[in-house]
């Protein structure tokens, strides 16, 4: 198969300069290799995600250059394709309901194994449960959908972090993949669209390397190969904090609005992913120097003094 990446962002604020940076990786990646560049939108968290968002996203891509080769898929609308691949995790006995609220996990979770980032490991409460009890509590509460995650260590090759191994029963447990509003989860729905566009290539955060096991039992639970992962350390601020969608220099739009040249964008955001040093450059040139193993394996702090040299903004 042929290459196919893709950039997969949520429309809850202005995109900034790191999400900037994930779209450039994903998009150089996929045109040095001759392969697609594909559009995906996380919108299923509806409360967050406003349409000017989306709108100013779109903008942003467009104005760096970043096109993509097929529509977007949008996931707010793929609910009937999400309840398929449910089904059949039903089917097969990976998946039961849930009832369980945050503080009750929170007060049964045991101290030996910490957190993760969906917080407290489940402890397992619901999954014993006959069908009669689930029954009964079904008319208290509607549940959500835990994956019976398998015991023992899942491991893969990131094209950057090298072999990453995680007991994903022992440091998360089940795990959510439908919530109690019928919405499906990130973990569900970003293997079942990855899958659906034939994509062969994840380049994103490296925020996300410890759900890239959860992902790989889905993949296995519904028969499907996983694509390889790249996962990018991320761009911080001074402060030593990732950076956030907010108004400011950080913001694409910002800068664009500013009159701020593209090429000295991507020459900012080359200096920060081994690809330049900080001067004004194109797309075409990027794509020439263009390197999987030119990129950094430890996060970027985007220096203000840099930012401000490479933006002509002193």
């Amino acid at each position: 198969m042929s290459f196919r990446g893709r950039f997969a962002p949520s429309p809850t604020g202005r995109i900034h300069l790191g999400n900037a940076r994930s779209a450039l990786l994903g998009w150089l990646q996929a045109r040095a290799a001759g392969g697609q560049f594909l559009l995906r939108i996380e919108d299923l968290d509806r409360a967050r995600c406003k349409p000017q968002f989306l709108e100013d996203l779109y903008r942003d891509l467009e104005w760096l250059g970043l096109d993509w080769d097929e529509p977007p898929l949008i996931q707010s609308q793929r609910d009937d394709v999400y309840r398929n691949a449910l089904e059949t995790l039903e089917r097969t006995g990976r998946v039961y309901p849930c009832f369980c609220t945050r503080a009750e996990i929170a007060r049964a979770a045991s101290a030996p194994h910490g957190l993760s980032e969906e917080g407290p490991r489940y402890p397992g409460t619901c999954a014993p449960l006959s069908p009669e009890a689930r029954a009964e509590r079904a008319r208290a509460r509607i549940p959500a959908l835990r994956f019976q995650a398998a015991p023992g260590e899942w491991c893969f090759e990131d094209g950057l972090h090298g072999r990453y191994c995680q007991d994903v029963a022992t440091v998360v447990g089940d795990f959510v993949v439908r919530r109690n509003d019928g919405v499906a989860s990130y973990q569900l729905a970003v293997v079942v669209d990855d899958v659906a566009s034939g994509i062969t290539d994840v380049l994103r955060g490296d925020d996300l390397l410890s759900s890239t096991p959860r992902q790989l039992q889905i993949y296995e639970a519904l028969g499907h190969v996983p694509p390889r992962f790249w996962h990018v350390p991320l761009v911080l601020g001074e402060d030593g904090k990732r950076l956030a969608k907010r108004e400011g220099a950080f913001a694409v739009a910002e800068l664009r609005e500013r009159g701020i040249s593209v090429e000295r964008v991507l020459g900012l955001l080359a200096a920060w992913s081994g690809l330049g040093d900080g001067e004004p450059v194109s797309l075409e040139e990027l794509v020439r120097r263009f390197r999987p193993e030119l990129l950094p394996r430890s996060p970027v702090v985007a220096r203000e003094a840099l930012l401000k040299t490479a933006l002509g903004l002193d």
